[in-house]
Formats: structure tokens, C-alpha cells, sequence
């Protein structure tokens, strides 16, 4: 008896002005290994080549799939990513996200496909390799291996994203999560998002420390890549600013919106740090931090959090 085919997947490829490195992204699907998929893009009012590049692809390679371009909602990449994934015709398959100027290694949907098996939600990511326009390499994404050593956790996801939405999968089961939910308002990443309602909601998160494509480091990018000392710099004066507790704040009322779909211990961490005092009370504001498990990925990165709070920051 002959095995049944490979599940089908759907790539959610959200685009903006992205003619420049778009038709890279598009061939690197093709050379999947993994050749059961089928592609939707919302395109977010590109005014260059864009949508005759993928027109042209969808009229070369759509009499083998399922290839439909849409109009995005020009409320920016979050929205961008998020209206696609819950438009009401969007297939229900498991499906994987896609940047635009991105290029996929051969293996990227079969090592995704391969880790979201089961009927419980699960979300998947992996590393990247970065690179310049021409794709030489400058780097790697950091994270694999202090990722390895600690727990992915609702209380880890409230101050801090470790999954990248350019090489997530998501399988059926969180894909129904992830419509259910509907589309936030005011949240600053998709990706982010999608890491906290899926360990709110009690799903299985997978954070591979295989690389599976080339991430381009351009002035272009949504938001680049989190190394080097430019990076540093940025998160610092994010955290010790108003942006990153405005990101956190922003998450917290998306949650609180649909906290129907977290578990009860979700609920009560997230009761917790709304209700936790910042101003002229920091101490006991750290205090539920550390009581409900709210803390980085590293002990740096969780000082200069713990430091912010002190500042009423966040």
C-alpha cells in the first residue's frame, strides 16, 4: 500500500516593496525539498515591481498549486502577517511565514514539517543565517544555544520574543488558535504575538538550533537583526525609554482581550503583572517578576529588565 502524500502546507508571504529581492525568495521555494505547498501573499500597497513579480510567478507555477495574491490592510507588517493568516478563505493547513527578501535553505519546510506533528498547537522557528545583500555571510542568529539551557515559557514570552516569524511553522491545531484570536490591535510584532498566545494558550513551542535560511541585513528590514553593538545599543535605549514598556503594555491588553484561550495559570501571571505596581513601588513590581517566573532568556538581558523596572521603565 503506498504512503499517503505529505500534508499539505501553505506559505504566508507578506510583501512591501520588496521587488529588489523577491524573485531569490520565490526560487527558493521551488527548491524545497519538501514539495507539497501552496502559496498565499498579501501585498501591502506596493508601489514597485512587486505585484508583477508575483504575478508572473503565480501565472508560471499556479496550475500545480494554490497561489493567491490579496490586498494587506496598510496597518504594517504585524497587521500585515496576522489579517492574512485570519482571512476568512485562508486554506486550513498547517502553514509557514515568509519575509519577502529572505532566502530559504532547501530543507527549510521539511525540518518545520517534521516538528509540528500531533493534534495539541504548536509553534516552530529555527536560525538564520545573516548576510549582506549578496547573501555572504555576517553572522548567525544568537539564541540556540542559551535557548537550549532555558524554559520557553508564557513568563519568558511577556518581556521577550525568541521565536523569528521568518522561519516559523505553524501546524493546524495552532493555526485555528491563532484565527480564533483574530487579528490584535496595536501590537508591535507578529512574531512576538504568536510566542504569547501560544505558551498563554499551553501549546508546544519548538526553537530549533538548526539554520534554515539567509536573513538579509539592510537598511529595509522590519527589524534586522538583534546582534553587534548597534543592536545593543538599540535595545537599551528601547528598554531604558518608553518603547519597550509601551510593547509590553500593548501585548498585555491584546491578551487580556482574548484571555479566554489561556490556561488558568496564564491567566493569574498575566492578572499579576497588570496589576503590579511601577511608580514609587518598583520593588514589589520586581517582586511579582520573580514569583511568576517573568524574566529573559539570560542573565544580562534579565538584570538590565529587572534594572528598567527599577526605573519604572516597564
Amino acid at each position: 500500500m503506498p504512503a499517503p502524500p505529505p500534508s499539505r502546507v501553505t506559505i504566508a508571504l507578506c510583501t512591501f516593496n520588496g521587488a529588489e529581492h523577491l524573485e531569490d525568495q520565490l526560487a527558493s521555494y521551488l527548491a524545497q525539498t519538501y514539495e507539497n505547498w501552496d502559496l498565499w501573499v498579501s501585498d501591502d500597497g506596493s508601489t514597485d515591481n512587486t505585484r508583477a513579480i508575483l504575478h508572473a510567478f503565480a501565472q508560471a507555477h499556479g496550475h500545480t498549486r494554490d497561489i493567491r495574491i490579496i490586498d494587506g490592510p496598510r496597518k504594517g507588517v504585524a497587521a500585515n502577517f496576522l489579517s492574512l493568516l485570519c482571512h476568512p478563505d485562508f486554506p486550513r493547513t498547517p502553514c509557514a511565514l515568509s519575509d519577502q527578501d529572505d532566502v530559504w535553505l532547501q530543507d527549510k519546510l521539511a525540518l518545520g514539517m517534521a516538528e509540528i506533528h500531533g493534534e495539541q498547537p504548536c509553534l516552530y522557528g529555527a536560525q538564520s543565517v545573516h548576510t549582506i545583500s549578496d547573501l555572504t555571510s555576517v553572522g548567525r542568529s544568537v539564541g540556540a544555544a542559551p535557548l537550549a539551557l532555558k524554559t520557553i515559557s508564557f513568563g519568558n514570552a511577556l518581556v521577550q520574543n525568541v521565536v523569528s516569524g521568518h522561519s516559523s511553522l505553524l501546524n493546524l491545531a495552532a493555526l485555528d488558535l491563532v484565527r480564533e484570536a483574530g487579528v490584535p490591535q496595536d501590537i508591535q510584532s507578529h512574531d512576538w504575538w504568536l510566542y504569547l498566545l501560544m505558551t498563554g494558550a499551553g501549546s508546544r513551542v519548538v526553537v530549533s538550533e538548526r539554520e534554515v535560511l539567509f536573513y538579509r541585513q539592510h537598511s529595509a528590514n522590519a527589524m534586522g537583526a538583534h546582534q553587534g553593538l548597534r543592536a545593543s545599543m538599540l535595545r537599551a535605549m528601547r528598554v531604558f525609554g518608553t518603547t519597550y514598556g509601551a510593547w509590553i503594555a500593548s501585548n498585555t491588553a491584546a491578551l487580556r482581550r482574548v484571555d479566554t484561550l489561556l490556561t488558568p495559570q496564564a491567566r493569574d501571571t498575566l492578572t499579576a503583572l497588570e496589576n503590579a505596581p511601577k511608580k514609587f513601588a518598583a520593588l514589589k513590581r520586581l517582586g511579582v517578576l520573580q514569583r511568576y517566573g517573568i524574566a529573559r532568556q539570560n542573565r544580562f538581558g534579565t538584570a538590565i529588565l529587572w534594572l528598567a523596572v527599577l526605573l519604572g521603565r516597564c
